[in-house]
């Protein structure tokens, strides 16, 4: 029987990169039983905006563009009562949710099939204050400056948490948040360079954490934070831990919770899915338990 399918395509996403395989992933769906609809995005928040008037029209709802898509689109059926399964096409330049479903990146067609022959799994939606959603991470520090600034070719060529740390190694000054973090087992008062409270096993392209460490719809998130090394030699011990994926040094924090409030002394500057996430001086973190069902 036929299904009804809404695309979304963000036409910006990877430089348009939503043309390469576009016709061969129709063609695709359609000998599958895809009765597909297609809805361009012109600009942020579209995608929202479409999903949650028009998601509830439909069996499947799919997005094509990077992490900041899905995102939106996942902000969008936040507001659907019992919203369809969501398939993902990866067209972006960071695509850390595809890394860790293993969906296949840049290439439509491949993504298309998983849509039709994959499985909708839970999967845990962030919730960023009381009114914003992220799919996958919420962070603040230098390390995300420098992350989401950095072209992606030069992160895969020098490894995701060596080339920030190096790159933080050569600012003139590394930030330092006095910050308490109040999570779900306890409190954490620290000097930070870096948090964030994810849902993935790669880490906004800072750290990747072993797949044991990580369930995508067990209600909890994985809270990441990183202390202020102080010197060179320790900035060193970190990236040997993390390159070699031990995650031992004394720096480094991981903990699971459901929920966290950060508090600084002065506003702090976030980003949420790798946009701009405004600046706070308090902010509260929530982990919704698997409220949507993502198709990989």
């Amino acid at each position: 029987m036929d299904k009804r399918l809404m695309l979304i395509v963000n036409p910006a996403a990877g430089r348009g990169a939503y043309k390469k395989g576009f016709a061969d992933a129709m063609h695709t769906l359609d000998k599958g039983g895809m009765r597909t609809t297609v809805f361009f995005t012109a600009g942020r928040g579209d995608a929202t905006t479409l999903a949650a008037e028009h998601a509830a029209d439909f069996d499947t709802v799919a997005c094509i563009g990077g992490d900041g898509t899905l995102s939106e689109v996942m902000a969008g059926l936040m507001k659907v009562e019992n919203p369809p399964p969501l398939g993902y096409i990866p067209m972006g330049t960071a695509n850390d949710v595809a890394t860790t479903l293993g969906i296949p990146k840049n290439n439509a067609p491949r993504a298309a099939l998983r849509i039709l022959n994959g499985t909708p799994r839970p999967f845990d939606v962030g919730g960023f204050g009381e009114s914003e959603y992220f799919a996958y991470i919420a962070a603040f520090g230098a390390f995300t400056e420098v992350s989401y600034a950095t072209p992606q070719n030069q992160k895969k060529m020098l490894g995701h948490l060596a080339y920030v740390l190096q790159g933080a190694m050569a600012l003139p000054k590394i930030e330092v948040y006095p910050t308490r973090v109040e999570y779900d087992d306890g409190v954490v008062e620290a000097n930070l360079v870096y948090g964030s409270m994810s849902n993935s096993t790669s880490v906004a392209g800072i750290v990747h954490l072993r797949e044991e460490m990580v369930s995508l719809g067990d209600g909890l998130s994985e809270l990441v934070l990183v202390k202020d090394p102080g010197n060179v030699v320790a900035f060193g011990e970190l990236v040997e831990s993390v390159l070699s994926r031990r995650f031992d040094s004394d720096k480094l924090i991981i903990l699971h919770t459901k929920k966290a409030r950060f508090t600084f002394d002065k506003p702090v500057t976030w980003t949420r899915d790798g946009e701009d996430g405004g600046s706070h001086r308090e902010i509260t973190l929530y982990n919704y338990a698997a409220p949507i069902r993502l198709i990989f």
